[in-house]
């Protein structure tokens, strides 16, 4: 039974990484956050890319769509925005005296929320919460939202004016947060040479199904977890709640908060899809090393202290990390 699995999961590598070679015939350069949108998607979690504009955000999770051939929406999040531009609404026939259902852009598979912080707290709490209970109430009926359902959101780290940032409580509601920069001068090149020949833009082709992304998650689910990597993971969650713990004394005035029990639940998860990509049924500790940061960063507070000495959340979770025994 183990050899099958073993062998069903080379498969859905194989199926995965024809995904991630199709993308990359569109998108130039964003390989990891094509992996982490695939563990997302595997999951059932959603992902915080943070990033300054125009590095494909948008291009990458549309082409990942096409590749699922899923349904896709884009909400342009604005100051101005009401719930019901998120959700939906109820709208009234005069002419026949009822109200009809109007499903807003969250019905979709893959949903890119652009710019979430520009919303209002209403707006965010909306679409939060929709990610949270994958259902909608609009009026008086409730709505399951599909499946796969995975939420890209963004954010712009350099420009805060006119921004409402995410509270620590709904930052939580997000599986991974990742850093996108600048590319490299060689895949800028390849952008530049792409996109200015005046030629068409290169599109993506269908490679997986839908039905194909819900029989991964539910062999992501089966992938066997040893018990001593799962209280490493945990071990690397309480580490940053209590430093001191693991003899890293020097972290506690540093970290004003530590991350929640939805961190240790999500490293695990997160480190399963990362298995099934690599097409194996088991977890090695290194599944849940090199996943960690992007799970745990936006769920650890620094105090006022890390920010004078020009620390930031990655640094810790460096040491952490390091430290940390790995079993």
């Amino acid at each position: 039974m183990a050899g099958y699995e073993e062998k069903a999961n080379r498969e859905y590598q194989q199926l995965f990484n024809d995904v991630k070679s199709e993308i990359a015939k569109v998108v130039v350069g964003q390989d990891a956050l094509v992996h982490r949108l695939l563990i997302g998607l595997i999951t059932g979690g959603h992902v915080l890319v943070e990033g300054v504009p125009g590095l494909a955000k948008t291009l990458l999770i549309r082409t990942l769509s096409s590749c699922l051939s899923a349904n896709f929406s884009r909400i342009q999040f604005t100051p101005d925005m009401l719930p019901a531009d998120v959700i939906g609404t109820e709208i009234f026939n005069p002419k026949e005296g009822t109200f009809s259902i109007k499903k807003g852009p969250v019905f979709g598979n893959l949903v890119l929320a652009d710019e979430i912080n520009r919303a209002p707290a209403k707006v965010q709490s909306a679409l939060l919460e929709a990610m949270q209970e994958r259902q909608v109430t609009i009026g008086c009926e409730s709505f399951t939202l599909d499946s796969p359902f995975l939420v890209m959101a963004t954010q712009n780290p350099v420009e805060q004016e006119g921004t409402y940032p995410l509270p620590e409580a709904q930052l939580d509601r997000f599986m991974m947060k990742v850093l996108v920069g600048y590319l490299s001068k060689e895949d800028e090149v390849k952008v530049v040479e792409r996109m200015a020949s005046g030629s068409d833009e290169p599109t993506a082709k269908q490679i997986m199904t839908v039905d194909q992304v819900l029989a991964a998650k539910a062999a992501a689910n089966d992938i066997f977890v040893d018990e001593k990597i799962r209280v490493y993971a945990v071990d690397l969650v309480n580490a940053t709640r209590h430093p001191a713990d693991y003899g890293m004394e020097k972290l506690t005035a540093l970290i004003e908060m530590g991350a929640s029990t939805r961190g240790s639940i999500n490293l695990i998860k997160a480190a399963k899809a990362h298995a099934l990509l690599s097409g194996r049924n088991y977890l090695f500790p290194q599944d849940v090393k090199t996943i960690a940061p992007d799970v745990l960063r936006h769920r650890v507070a620094l105090s006022y202290e890390a920010e004078a000495q020009g620390m930031s959340v990655d640094n810790v979770l460096e040491i952490i990390l390091n430290t940390v025994e790995v079993p």
